[in-house]
């Protein structure tokens, strides 16, 4: 398993270079396991509707709109969220069941998908231990709950072999740490990031160079939040229409496995 660099948002103003320096902070931080939880809070409430997606990221401007964030760790806020009072009755049981492992979540190494694109799953990395595919902020956001049990996450690229979409599936213990995490993700997607994976070298595929332009995009299910990073493997700020497409696809198809485990009754 190894998580690589993530990109910077499409049209950011500011330079590579703050992006570059966090990244390796990032590194660093998954190398040494280090967190910490700082700040004071706001109150996150999270609508629930049994067997569906409960949340999709934002329209094309959240994620060219924010700014790298700079090296120096920013205070992560308390944050708290609580079930709303229609919550479905099925809730519990639905929790009950074991998180969605790798094979359910990714199951084919080749992906066709509606459309009629193809794509490759180029690798597939699974840990106990969320920190370690994690932005310190985010663990650190974690760490204010109950914890993530499970962090699974697969590379793909597209039949060109230009692409690289990293999807990664964080499965929580409790609704209330997922909608935290989601509804954070979705304020600040720099910040509360996944780490996009590198390509193994039997890939076949170049690492993406620091600081290159990507593609950020969440989604919410029962109890996981599906993150989706998508970048050019040339590190290209070019074709921003092809790679949010393929980044939102991925997505789409990663939720849909997700949601179908997690609450069958939908399918």
């Amino acid at each position: 398993m190894s998580f690589g660099d993530q990109g910077t948002p499409y049209g950011a103003v500011d330079p590579y270079t703050q992006w570059v320096v966090e990244q390796e902070r990032i590194r660093r931080r998954r190398r040494t396991r280090r967190a910490a939880a700082a700040g004071t809070g706001v109150v996150l409430v999270a609508a629930l509707t049994a067997g569906a997606v409960l949340y999709t990221g934002g329209d094309d401007e959240e994620g060219r709109a924010a700014a790298p964030p700079s090296s120096t760790a920013s205070p992560v806020p308390s944050v708290t969220a609580s079930l709303p009072s229609d919550a479905p009755s099925s809730l519990p049981s639905l929790l009950s069941r074991p998180v969605i492992r790798p094979e359910q979540a990714f199951p084919a190494k080749s992906v066709r998908l509606a459309d009629g694109s193809r794509y490759q799953r180029v690798d597939l990395a699974t840990t106990a231990d969320c920190s370690e595919g994690v932005a310190p902020e985010l663990s650190a956001l974690i760490e204010q709950g109950q914890g993530c049990e499970r962090l699974t996450a697969a590379l793909f690229t597209d039949s060109e072999r230009r692409s690289q979409v990293t999807v990664t599936v964080l499965s929580f213990r409790r609704v209330e740490d997922a909608s935290t995490v989601f509804a954070m993700a979705s304020m600040d997607p720099v910040t509360y990031q996944t780490v996009s994976l590198d390509p193994p070298p039997e890939a076949g595929l170049p690492t993406v160079p620091p600081g290159s332009a990507g593609v950020f995009r969440r989604v919410m299910t029962v109890r996981s939040v599906v993150f989706a990073n998508g970048q050019w493997g040339d590190g290209s700020e070019s074709d921003e229409a092809a790679i949010t497409r393929q980044t939102e696809d991925l997505l789409r198809y990663a939720d849909d496995n997700v949601v179908a485990y997690e609450d069958p009754s939908s399918v």
